[in-house]
């Protein structure tokens, strides 16, 4: 294995570790929040167009930033929100700059399962799915 892939994937899990984390306030009330009204269809392919843009290119890892992205934007309230956004923005770049290199694009897969494995157990505090 080599040392670069074996740092990458250490410096990923401790991003995961850290924006993942015990939420710091867990009696704080949750908040919903009113239907937003529907997209205009132009605004829908801009957010596609935007959303293909920050695709991986491994779809485990697409997949999991998709569902939790998700997660964090329905269910987090909105003070923790920021958080939870600069660990996903971290993992985004970290993990296209390892998918563009072919020797380590094939570890994305079993460590992109493993955040999601992870994810699934930490954000049940704010009752996501994924």
């Amino acid at each position: 294995m080599s040392r670069t892939l074996l740092v990458m994937f250490c410096l990923a899990v401790g991003l995961m570790v850290l924006a993942c984390g015990n939420p710091t306030n867990r009696n704080a009330a949750t908040t919903t929040t009113a239907s937003a009204p529907a997209a205009s269809p132009a605004a829908s392919a801009a957010a596609t167009v935007t959303a293909s843009a920050d695709q991986i290119g491994v779809p485990e890892c697409d997949s999991f930033l998709t569902a939790y992205e998700n997660c964090v934007k329905t269910k987090v309230p909105e003070a923790s929100r920021a958080q939870f956004q600069t660990g996903m923005n971290t993992w985004r770049t970290e993990w296209k700059k390892l998918a563009a290199n072919p020797q380590t694009k094939a570890g994305l897969v079993s460590a992109c399962k493993t955040h999601l494995a992870n994810a699934r157990t930490q954000m049940k505090a704010y009752n996501c799915t994924f």
